[in-house]
């Protein structure tokens, strides 16, 4: 029983460790977007500012676009993510109730292609784009954030139509409902959850993507805000460090929110109102 409760004091105290360790940096950043510049030239600094001002975000609204280029990402992100989805979902159905060897080696392709960096794919990108007229586009860009998000999607998604037991798509076959009308009333319902985790993967991903929109996108009313981000920083590699906090805070709010608003789908009950009553 010591051992038991010594085990699991150490698991919270690991745990705790981990979230200080991933809320300091974006606690720190919220510090620094609302200190005036005094403070942030200071060599004591301290985790609540003094002077607290907004200073920083009307300076971060007034050098660059940043409505826009959030708008850029929004659109960018949402469509990657609706296409992807729609597309994974009846592929990733096929593959896990099909096993066959040809489904087995395109999940092998879908786990070995996420080890694929970054570089090697953005040449060819590129000339494909180019010749489809695509570059310096947010069409262009969502194409490779589809493509992107696809495979790691597809494999989320596997996992979750394995989870479904088959016997719930026999029983409504038994009392009569079609090949359609079970996937939608029956399947679909029960994926929901992994539907949204997916969804949400690939627009988050899409949101705080920087190097495909750094290549493909050349003017700034269509760059999106991770890009944007990047112009804070002058010629010789100095931050405006105020604004950029101030941009870079506002800027992980939207991934903020969705995840708040839509956790409950995720971690809610896969089979919920699955038996028949």
């Amino acid at each position: 029983m010591r051992t038991s409760r010594g085990a699991r004091a150490g698991q919270y105290l690991a745990l705790l460790g981990y979230l200080v360790f991933l809320a300091f940096p974006f606690l720190w950043l919220i510090s620094t977007a609302f200190k005036p510049p005094r403070e942030l030239a200071s060599l004591h600094p301290t985790w609540i500012p003094e002077n607290p001002t907004l200073a920083n975000f009307r300076q971060a609204f007034d050098e660059q676009p940043l409505l826009q280029a959030a708008f850029n990402s929004l659109i960018a992100a949402s469509c990657a993510a609706v296409v992807a989805v729609l597309i994974a979902t009846p592929m990733a159905y096929v593959m896990a109730r099909h096993r066959t060897r040809l489904a087995k080696a395109a999940t092998g392709w879908v786990v070995v292609s996420q080890a694929f960096p970054f570089v090697l794919v953005i040449i060819p990108l590129f000339l494909v784009l180019k010749n489809l007229r695509l570059i310096n586009s947010l069409p262009g860009l969502v194409m490779v954030y589809v493509v992107w998000a696809l495979p790691f999607a597809l494999w989320m998604l596997v996992g979750y139509v394995r989870a479904v037991p088959p016997e719930l798509e026999e029983a409504a076959a038994v009392d009569g409902a079609g090949r359609v009308r079970t996937l939608v009333s029956v399947t679909a319902p029960l994926l929901a959850p992994g539907i949204v985790a997916t969804a949400l993967f690939a627009f988050i991903s899409a949101w705080n993507e920087f190097f495909f929109a750094l290549v493909l996108l050349k003017t700034p009313e269509k760059q999106t805000l991770p890009v944007i981000l990047t112009h804070f920083i002058g010629a010789e590699g100095v931050a405006d460090l105020g604004p950029l906090a101030a941009a870079a805070f506002l800027a992980t709010l939207p991934s903020l929110v969705i995840f708040a608003i839509i956790q409950k789908r995720i971690t809610g009950g896969m089979f919920a109102g699955a038996v028949k009553s």
